[in-house]
């Protein structure tokens, strides 16, 4: 990433209004990419390259908010049936991304966390989200998860497989699967589901994405194509939240206790 993103003064970022209020886990659909660079007539990769602004101007106004858990769908299981150009071209932004933002984390106490099948990465990804992962375990003030080669039906799915192997050796009675022993089996178990999710670009699909999590979340969708996506588009996106009531079910009176 360029430094563009740090001149933002620090006068701008503190005049801000913080949100009435402020989500405990915000997940990100970041979309618009490409069609950012397909309207000024450059490469898709180069859409991606700006992107990755955004992805750290967000990155640091969750942490200044108190945001406690941000997740970015960054790679999906259907990104790998794109041209292989772009894949690899993706790839390497991931690596020289991750070891670009490494400062960032460690100085802002942010943990770094990977789900989905990581084992399809290419080593140097793989190797670079390990050493990341291990160099900020120890970090509490928020996690930054980034969703890559992630697919939620196949989180399930691999979910599945784990429960029926521990009732199949007895460890686990199927009549005592819960809803939250379920969650147990989960890529990240001790992470809460996201209390909103934001998609750019006018999209309005969760397109495979933490479908079992996602199950009560408030969904804001914002037009603006994912480089162009701003701290005070961000902004909007939360006010919009903090305007929702969120009811899980009862009705506006139990809510408000009437």
């Amino acid at each position: 990433m360029t430094d563009a993103i740090v001149a933002t003064s620090a006068a701008d970022s503190t005049a801000r209004t913080a949100p009435k209020v402020v989500p405990r886990h915000v997940a990100i659909i970041m979309d618009g990419n490409g069609r950012w660079a397909k309207r000024r007539f450059l490469p898709r990769i180069e859409g991606h390259r700006n992107g990755a602004k955004s992805v750290r101007a967000v990155v640091e106004e969750c942490r200044r908010l108190g945001v406690r858990h941000l997740t970015l769908f960054a790679f999906s299981t259907e990104n790998w049936r794109r041209p292989q150009d772009e894949v690899g071209g993706l790839m390497s932004l991931f690596v020289q991304h991750l070891e670009s933002e490494l400062e960032l984390l460690l100085k802002n106490d942010i943990r770094l966390r990977a789900m989905g099948d990581t084992a399809r990465l290419p080593p140097a990804v793989r190797d670079m989200l390990r050493r990341n992962e291990e160099r900020t375990a120890g970090l509490q003030g928020m996690d930054l998860i980034l969703a890559v080669s992630y697919g939620g039906r196949d989180e399930l799915v691999q979910a599945a497989r784990k429960i029926a192997a521990a009732a199949r050796d007895g460890e686990l009675d199927p009549l005592a699967i819960t809803e939250e022993s379920f969650g147990r089996y989960l890529y990240l178990p001790d992470v809460p589901d996201p209390d909103l999710l934001i998609r750019t670009s006018d999209e309005t699909r969760i397109s495979n994405f933490l479908l079992w999590q996602l199950a009560y979340a408030e969904i804001v969708v914002s037009p603006v194509l994912w480089p162009d996506f701003s701290r005070d588009e961000f902004h909007r996106c939360l006010n919009v939240f903090a305007g929702r009531s969120r009811r899980f079910g009862l009705t506006q009176e139990q809510v408000e206790g009437e």
